[in-house]
């Protein structure tokens, strides 16, 4: 058995299916990790979305911010929000599928964190005061609510990047709003934690004061290997505590997979149609 862990997706379809074919990936022997952002700006979400699904017990995939900007969107919580325009997503067609309700459903399900021996993955990163396991308790918060009666009151409260600093005084919506913004959307913070959200470049355009937080000194989470997608700017990066896997296929260039067992290195190139660029 070998586990795939595949970085954003983004309704890149063509551009997986080719990758599964290269590592001879097996549903019935073999599993997938993936960082999270199954769906939008790439031409075929619903088809994404669907297979997925239907791998069942063989994909392990966590909540990226496109994934969670979908739900936010299907169940109205986008209302008065300075949200993206409706021309610059590609989710109608989830949105008006016959099976949309399943599908959201199912969406609804997926964990923020998802942690198995030493490796952990999450879709963005965790702030530099968490250990592995204080981030899986806090994703279990988020989770429950996503998967409860009133999960629409949740994703009405999720919009906004403050607080920008995680507290273990933080409370309600404050608090919610923290944790999905670390695991889904930061890629600098300051050696204190304070989140950044406006860069998005290379590690060398770290706003002044602010790291990438893997870089933080003394982060509590170096002593697992952090599985992480998000940042097509970093691009693939493979060391003893961080496996960084968005490789911008959404933008012209490949969509990585690495086995976690061995470390074996298996890349496609963005298929035909599917660039955000073209």
């Amino acid at each position: 058995m070998s586990t795939y862990a595949i970085g954003d997706l983004q309704g890149c379809y063509d551009s997986l299916r080719r990758l599964l074919d290269v590592c001879a990936f097996d549903p019935q022997y073999d599993r997938l990790w993936l960082t999270g952002d199954l769906v939008n700006r790439g031409p075929q979400s619903l088809a994404t979305l669907r297979f997925v699904r239907g791998l069942g017990n063989a994909a392990v995939t966590v909540l990226g911010n496109h994934d969670l900007y979908l739900l936010m969107l299907a169940y109205g919580a986008m209302q008065g929000q300075a949200a993206p325009r409706r021309s610059e997503h590609t989710l109608d067609e989830i949105l008006t599928a016959d099976d949309r309700e399943d599908l959201l459903t199912w969406l609804r399900a997926q964990p923020l964190c998802h942690v198995e021996g030493r490796d952990c993955l999450v879709h963005a990163g965790l702030l530099p005061q968490w250990s592995v396991a204080q981030a899986r308790a806090l994703a279990a918060e988020v989770e429950t609510g996503l998967r409860g009666a009133d999960f629409r009151e949740l994703l009405a409260h999720l919009w906004g990047s403050e607080p920008a600093a995680w507290s273990e005084d933080l409370q309600g919506w404050a608090r919610v709003r923290c944790i999905v913004n670390a695991m889904t959307r930061m890629r600098f913070c300051s050696a204190q934690g304070v989140m950044e959200f406006r860069s998005k470049g290379e590690t060398t355009s770290a706003p002044a004061g602010y790291l990438p937080w893997f870089a933080v000194p003394g982060r509590r989470s170096a002593d697992h290997r952090l599985v992480t997608g998000h940042w097509s700017a970093l691009g693939l990066r493979q060391t003893e505590n961080h496996l960084a896997l968005d490789t911008g296929c959404l933008w012209g260039r490949q969509l990585t997979a690495v086995c976690l067992e061995d470390g074996r290195l298996f890349q496609v190139d963005c298929a035909p149609g599917e660039s955000a660029c073209a």
